[in-house]
């Protein structure tokens, strides 16, 4: 063999010589037979007489043994013994076995290669077998990406998105090359410097003139996907002693300053509005700020901008950024809420939440995903005083599991539904894909980061947050079923649920095989795909917590479906209009998420867990990381 061994083949040879089934004679005969037995027979006239007796008993019982078996085999052969002779002579054969009844013997001892031989005979693959498959999925991942970056590079290079299909590009977020800064990040964390070093060098070069230059931009969508995407290529780049990774590209200082002038011009959404509340819009090029044009802003918008702004004071060393931000927050606690669950607009002008609509899906999910997301940036934090966000986010989380949480028709499906007019109005079992953040952001306020067995080792979780993680777990499920009931294996971006009170026939996924083909329900006007990272990232975050490798399988088994039916072969990847039918339309839209989050996540949940730990580093709700204060 070559390797070498801890012991001997000699050593095994001998340890599985022990464990061979030998017979009584020659048990007897070998004792017999070796030289100090010989002298002390012969020695002595008893040692003789006693052999002989020994040698003439053996013979007797074997002469009897050999007359039983033939009586026992005439009988069964030709039926010619009765019942009486059989049963003298199976007694007779019980007690020559009391008699000489063998010890119990353990399994041969096999050698380390003959252990890895067996176990790759047997199918039952050792770790490191498994780890060279997620290796290689996880290459697979990056490919994608590879192949995504290159049609954007070829088609739209400094358009914020790429229409892969008819192959150009086109500005929807401002101008500002968001795909560029939004997939920049993930090129550093999947070691592809070339692509790092193209996306920052077009930063360098073009960024701060475009933000100079612009006019309207969204501020959540701006401070998520440009402002995160810069604050983390500066830590990733070495800022901060940061990771100190050895990405080609500008230094660190580079994307810090063009965060700063673009957070300058951001705090006018804040500065210009009467209340702690920001408008919604902001006008680059001078500064300035206005509402949008109902004059109400987006619930979920106006509290997701925290962590960005947060860090920003934190390596810059200005507090106007955090100070603005968090004001938002402190202002949201004072509001009265329905179990802590927060309707989905809120007026700048009154600061007061607008209308009764309560919904974990577009323009509510990420303020419950901030409220346990800022809390761990900043609870280390000497003199701070954050434990209302916590409190905040158990009392949601309860609300959630009492109002929103049920479970679907015939086969249990749980799902978190909505309240568009409120506690007191009509139930909707109506679940965006947007809502299958829950299930990450439920594990993650768990355990806080670190593993379910740990958590559980130190005695950390409350009766809550397993409470909490059993429906993270729950939710997961159906998020995963939302993909695989369709033909496509793609999700749709909205779906319905079975329940007594509701339930429309002729609008299932169109995978007939799928046991949840009849709890599911796709509306004609719902059954788009976008490219949309929030169930890969629950995977990811729950792999990470509860080492379960069936989220990572789920992920492999959407990555494969984007793979065919999204993948465009000249480049990047395309939105679909129907996940329902074969082949499936194509919408001509890769959005930056898929190279900013979805992308990013698959490749986290294929890849070490020692890779941005959750315990350490914080996502933004672009899967920007940002490090957790004292944690690195």
């Amino acid at each position: 063999m070559e390797n070498s061994l801890p012991y001997s083949m000699k050593d095994v040879h001998y340890d599985n010589a022990k464990f061979r089934h030998r017979s009584f004679f020659k048990v007897i005969t070998q004792t017999l037979l070796t030289s100090k037995m010989k002298r002390e027979c012969v020695s002595c006239s008893t040692g003789k007489f006693l052999g002989l007796l020994m040698i003439f008993g053996l013979a007797c019982l074997m002469l009897t043994r050999a007359n039983t078996t033939h009586y026992v085999s005439d009988g069964l052969a030709k039926g010619l013994r009765t019942n009486e002779e059989h049963k003298v002579v199976t007694d007779v054969g019980i007690r020559f076995k009391k008699l000489w009844r063998r010890a119990p013997r353990l399994p041969p001892r096999l050698s380390p290669d003959e252990k890895v031989s067996y176990s790759n005979f047997t199918g039952k693959p050792n770790e490191p077998n498994v780890e060279e498959k997620w290796k290689a999925r996880q290459k697979n991942v990056k490919e994608a990406f590879t192949h995504a970056w290159s049609g954007y590079k070829q088609f739209a290079m400094g358009f914020d998105e790429l229409m892969p299909v008819s192959q150009h590009g086109v500005d929807g977020l401002g101008g500002l090359g968001a795909t560029v800064v939004d997939a920049l990040d993930t090129a550093m964390i999947m070691g592809l410097d070339e692509v790092a070093s193209e996306a920052g060098l077009w930063i360098e070069s073009h960024l701060l003139e475009r933000i100079s230059q612009k006019g309207q931009v969204n501020l959540f969508e701006t401070t998520i996907r440009v402002l995160g995407g810069l604050l983390s290529a500066y830590h990733l780049s070495g800022g901060d002693q940061g990771m100190n990774t050895a990405h080609k590209g500008p230094k660190p200082t580079i994307y810090l300053d063009i965060a700063k002038n673009l957070a300058d011009r951001l705090l006018s959404a804040f500065t210009s509005s009467p209340t702690a509340i920001p408008f919604s819009d902001v006008v680059l090029r001078d500064s300035s700020a206005h509402p949008a044009p109902d004059g109400l802003s987006s619930t979920s918008e106006v509290s997701t901008l925290q962590l960005e702004f947060n860090y920003l004071s934190a390596i810059s060393g200005d507090p106007k950024y955090s100070t603005e931000g968090m004001k938002v927050l402190a202002h949201l606690r004072t509001l009265p809420k329905v179990e802590g669950l927060v309707p989905i607009y809120i007026s700048p002008h009154s600061g007061e939440f607008s209308g009764e609509n309560i919904r974990l899906g577009s323009r509510g999910d990420s303020y419950y995903e901030y409220l346990i997301k800022v809390w761990l940036q900043l609870r280390a934090i000497q003199g701070g005083n954050f434990t209302y966000l916590y409190d905040m986010y158990e009392e949601a989380m309860r609300g959630v599991r009492h109002l929103l949480v049920q479970k679907s028709i015939p086969n249990e499906l749980v799902f978190v539904g909505e309240l568009p007019y409120g506690s007191k109005g009509a139930f909707s079992p109506k679940m965006d894909h947007l809502v299958c953040f829950l299930p990450g952001t439920l594990a993650l306020g768990a355990t806080k980061g670190i593993t379910k067995e740990k958590a559980m080792k130190d005695n950390l979780l409350t009766f809550e947050d397993l409470e909490n993680l059993k429906l993270a777990e729950d939710l997961a499920k159906t998020c995963f079923e939302m993909y695989s009931v369709t033909s496509t294996g793609l999700a749709p971006e909205i779906a319905y649920f079975h329940t007594k009170e509701y339930f429309e026939g002729g609008l299932d996924g169109g995978n007939k095989s799928s046991e949840y083909v009849n709890d599911i329900i796709i509306k004609h006007a719902d059954r788009h795909n976008l490219l949309r990272p929030e169930t890969v990232e629950s995977l990811f975050v729950l792999y990470r917590i509860t080492q379960d490798q069936k989220y990572r399988e789920w992920g492999w088994q959407i990555f494969e479906s984007f793979e065919k039916y999204t993948k465009v072969d000249s480049g990047g990847y395309t939105s679909l209009d129907d996940v329902t039918s074969l082949p499936p339309q194509r919408r001509d839209k890769m959005e930056t998420f898929f190279l900013g989050e979805t992308l990013k996540y698959l490749y986290l949940l294929f890849g070490d867990s020692s890779v941005i730990p959750l315990d350490k580093f914080v996502f933004n709700t672009e899967a920007h990381p940002f490090p957790i204060k004292d944690a690195i």
